[in-house]
């Protein structure tokens, strides 16, 4: 079953995620300097690598749904949907969180003397890239 998925389409994803966390590295790093501008600008460019990655795990899941594939087709399937779909809610969790993150350092809310918020957010959209780096190899190399 594992050969019914997509590795470009996972590897493609984790090339997504792996970009937007040195973009989100770069903004925690432009807000330190002071620099909110670009710290906005690499924020918006780590949501954008959400978005694809959104994307792309969407026409994934329609693949797999116009197949026919569903929870109970049998237990790999089972555990791919509920592993990447929870994955999935987070990423667009995270997506909120960036987003909103980018928002306020446009307006100047974050500096070298005020950037925790930034930091905490950044260190979620981390741990969301990090459980893709043990899903891809879990669920689209490993046999």
């Amino acid at each position: 079953y594992q050969a019914s998925l997509d590795r470009r389409s996972g590897f493609l994803n984790t090339l997504a995620l792996i970009t937007s966390s040195y973009f989100v590295v770069r903004a925690v790093q432009a807000a330190q300097a002071d620099q909110t501008r670009h710290c906005s600008h690499w924020l918006w460019a780590a949501f954008l690598m959400g978005g694809l990655f959104v994307v792309i795990k969407l026409m994934e899941f329609a693949h797999h749904v116009n197949a026919g594939v569903t929870l109970s087709t049998n237990t790999f399937y089972m555990f791919y949907l509920s592993l990447t779909f929870f994955h999935f809610m987070h990423v667009l969790m995270g997506m909120v969180i960036v987003g909103f993150m980018a928002v306020k350092a446009r307006g100047g809310r974050y500096s070298a003397d005020n950037h925790h918020g930034l930091e905490s957010g950044a260190s979620y959209w981390h741990m969301v890239d990090l459980v893709w780096l043990v899903l891809f190899p879990l669920v689209y190399v490993m046999h």
